[in-house]
């Protein structure tokens, strides 16, 4: 059930056919746990297996982060322990934990947006990216800081970032930690949208409840084509194309989007 109760998240469904997972951690401006990256990883996959569901909202608690990656602050001492004493423990805690969480959003079929408002930094970032769109207050700053002490960006940041912004701009971003504001962030390819911080939750909500009304086979299926597409060729990605309408054009989907269009109404899609 994707509205279950956990220790880091508040899961909701503010709008039909909406989903929101909110990181509840302000008091450490959301930086993640591995208790929150293994809850992460259950919402995701209720989201996805619920088709009710068609459009999912990630956003933080609090006005001051969207997530600000790693916590380094040594919350849980115990795991920091066993990580340090078990082999190739950094890298598996890794694997497990975030990296786990960014490969869950990737592999959605259905659309994912981040709200952001606050910082959205090193870890942060590259869950904001993980996402297929995202909506930043105007006051929000983006940016990698992992350099700055010492580690990676290795929650998947080494492939979202330079893919975002380029490989010389994502370098300049890592190597000199820099943290941008949300016009220049969206200059550089890490934001999809800026609004004013005010109108923020209701743009983003309009927004998720507007794909959340899309023909789903459509929106699962672009989804999944252009996800491919951005690692094949284009004669690959045509003959992709050639089967996955074999699915969507013969669809009551289809069927409806049609007969919504002459009848001057709007479509009332059902997934099938």
């Amino acid at each position: 059930m994707f509205e279950a109760t956990y220790e880091t998240l508040l899961c909701d469904v503010p709008r039909q056919g909406v989903a929101r997972i909110t990181l509840n951690r302000p008091q450490a401006m959301n930086a993640y746990s591995f208790r929150m990256t293994q809850e992460l990883q259950a919402a995701i996959v209720a989201f996805r297996d619920d088709d009710g569901l068609r459009a999912l909202l990630i956003t933080g608690a609090g006005e001051r982060a969207f997530c600000t990656g790693g916590d380094i602050g040594g919350a849980d001492p115990e795991h920091s322990r066993a990580v340090a004493a078990s082999p190739m423990g950094h890298g598996r805690e890794m694997r497990d934990g975030m990296q786990a969480v960014v490969l869950a959003l990737r592999r959605l079929d259905k659309p994912s947006v981040a709200m952001i408002r606050g910082y959205a930094v090193a870890g942060g970032l590259a869950l904001a990216l993980a996402c297929d769109m995202r909506v930043a207050a105007a006051s929000a700053k983006l940016g990698d800081t992992s350099n700055k002490v010492g580690l990676l960006p290795d929650e998947g940041g080494a492939w979202l970032f330079p893919r975002a912004m380029g490989l010389d701009r994502a370098l300049k971003m890592s190597l000199l930690h820099e943290i941008y504001d949300a016009e220049t962030a969206e200059r550089l390819g890490l934001v999809t949208e800026v609004v004013a911080d005010a109108e923020l939750e209701a743009r983003t909500l309009l927004l998720c409840e507007t794909l959340a009304a899309k023909a789903p086979l459509a929106v699962r299926l672009t989804k999944m084509m252009m996800a491919k597409a951005m690692e094949t060729g284009l004669e690959a990605s045509m003959v992709d194309a050639q089967v996955a309408v074999m699915v969507t054009n013969p669809s009551a989907d289809v069927r409806e989007g049609i007969a919504a269009f002459r009848a001057k109404r709007a479509p009332k899609f059902e997934g099938r």
